[in-house]
C-alpha cells in the first residue's frame, strides 16, 4: 500500500498541465521567457494542487538555509524562554528561521543535537551547553560553522559567548544579605562544572571575605536546578540540623522550592529566614514573599546572541568575541 507523497512538486502541475518541468519552473518563477496565457494556466494549476515552493532546496543550491540552530537545556523553563523571545524576535528581524532542540541538561543529548542539526545544514548554532564535558564545544570551535555559546562561559576555548557577570551577581547577593545582618546563607547551588554556578559561589564567597567572616562550605548544598530541589535542599539542610539565617538559591525555581519548604516547616519569611534567588523570572515578583533575586537580561541575550552570530555567518569577523552583561540586584519582599 503506497503512502500518499506529502508536497506537490513541479513534476505534479508538469503531468497536469501537460508541458515541460522547466515550463512550469519558469512560470512559478516569473521568468519572462514564457507566455501569459501558459503562466497564468499554470499557476491556477499550482494553486489547485495546493503547491507550496520548496524554499529548503532552493536555498541550499545557493550554499545556505537561512536557518539556525538553536540548542537549550529546557525551553519551558521561564528563563530560556525568555532568552528564546529575543533569539525568535532577531531572526525575524534579519530574515532567518530557527530549528529549536532541548537537551535536558543530558550531555549526549547536545552531542546528538549537534550532529543533527549540522545534518540540517544550519548556517549556524546558538547553544546553552550543559558543561558537563567540553568536548562537543571544542569540537565545535575548530569547525567552519558559526557558533555562539549563551550563558555559559569557557576560558580555555576560542569561541564566540555571550555570558553573564556571575561573580558580581553572587556578590551582590552576598552584601544585601549581610548588610541586613545575615551571616549564615545556606547556598543551594547547580553542579560547579557550570561556569555559572561555579562563578555565583565565587562572587558570594568573595564578599563574604571583604566583610571578614569564613565560607562554610558544608552550607553550600550542590543540587539540580529546579523547584523540587530547592524543596529538597532544605529539608537535607534541616534534617543535618545546619543552622542558616538565610537562602542563596542558583535560581528562582531552586528559591520557590525552597520557600514552599520553609512555609511548610513554620519559618516566617523574612524575618527568620530570608531567600534570593537569581533570574528574574516573571513568576518572581508574583510569589508570596515576592522574591529578592538578581536580575539576567535573558532578552537582551538571546537577541544579541543572534546579532553576534550573524556576523560571523555574513563573514564580517573572524576573532572570537566574548559579551559579558551586567545583572542587577532586584529588592523585594523575600530578603
Amino acid at each position: 500500500m503506497s503512502l500518499r507523497k506529502r508536497y506537490v512538486t513541479i513534476v505534479d502541475i508538469a503531468k497536469r498541465a501537460g508541458v515541460s518541468i522547466n515550463t512550469v519552473s519558469r512560470a512559478l518563477n516569473n521568468k519572462p521567457d514564457i507566455s501569459e496565457d501558459t503562466k497564468k494556466r499554470i499557476l491556477s494549476i499550482a494553486r489547485e494542487l495546493g503547491y507550496i515552493k520548496n524554499i529548503t532546496a532552493s536555498l541550499l543550491r545557493q550554499k545556505q538555509t537561512q536557518t539556525v540552530g538553536v540548542i537549550l537545556a529546557d525551553s519551558s523553563n521561564p528563563f530560556y524562554a525568555e532568552v528564546l523571545k529575543g533569539i525568535e524576535a532577531a531572526s525575524r528581524k534579519y530574515g532567518y528561521q530557527i530549528i529549536l532542540m532541548n537537551t535536558e541538561r543530558v550531555y549526549q543529548n547536545e552531542v546528538n543535537a549537534i550532529e543533527l542539526l549540522f545534518q540540517r545544514r544550519v548556517d549556524g548554532l546558538l547553544i546553552a551547553p550543559v558543561q558537563e564535558k567540553d568536548e562537543d564545544i571544542k569540537k565545535l570551535s575548530r569547525k567552519d560553522i558559526p557558533a555562539v555559546i549563551l550563558g555559559r562561559h569557557f576560558e580555555d576555548i576560542e569561541i564566540d559567548e555571550i555570558y553573564n557577570d556571575e561573580l558580581k551577581g553572587g556578590y551582590i547577593a552576598a552584601n544585601h544579605l549581610l548588610e541586613n545582618g545575615r551571616n549564615k546563607t545556606l547556598i543551594i547551588c547547580g553542579p560547579l562544572y557550570n561556569s555559572a554556578a561555579r562563578m555565583r559561589v565565587e562572587g558570594f564567597r568573595k564578599a563574604l571575605c571583604d566583610h571578614g567572616i569564613e565560607f562554610d562550605r558544608r552550607r553550600v548544598f550542590i543540587t539540580d536546578i529546579n523547584i523540587e530541589d530547592g524543596y529538597t535542599a532544605i529539608k537535607n539542610a534541616l534534617e543535618e540540623r545546619i543552622k542558616f539565617d538565610s537562602v542563596f538559591c542558583y535560581n528562582d525555581l531552586v528559591a520557590f522550592g525552597a520557600i514552599k519548604a520553609l512555609k511548610e516547616m513554620n519559618f516566617s519569611l523574612p524575618e527568620e529566614v530570608a531567600v534570593v534567588g537569581y533570574d528574574d523570572i516573571i513568576f518572581s515578583s508574583f510569589i508570596c514573599p515576592s522574591l529578592t533575586t538578581v536580575k539576567i537580561k535573558k532578552y537582551e541575550m538571546g537577541f544579541e546572541a543572534f546579532r553576534m552570530l550573524l556576523e560571523r555567518m555574513r563573514g564580517k569577523r573572524k576573532r572570537a568575541r566574548k559579551i559579558l552583561l551586567d545583572v542587577e540586584l532586584i529588592v523585594r519582599e523575600s530578603a
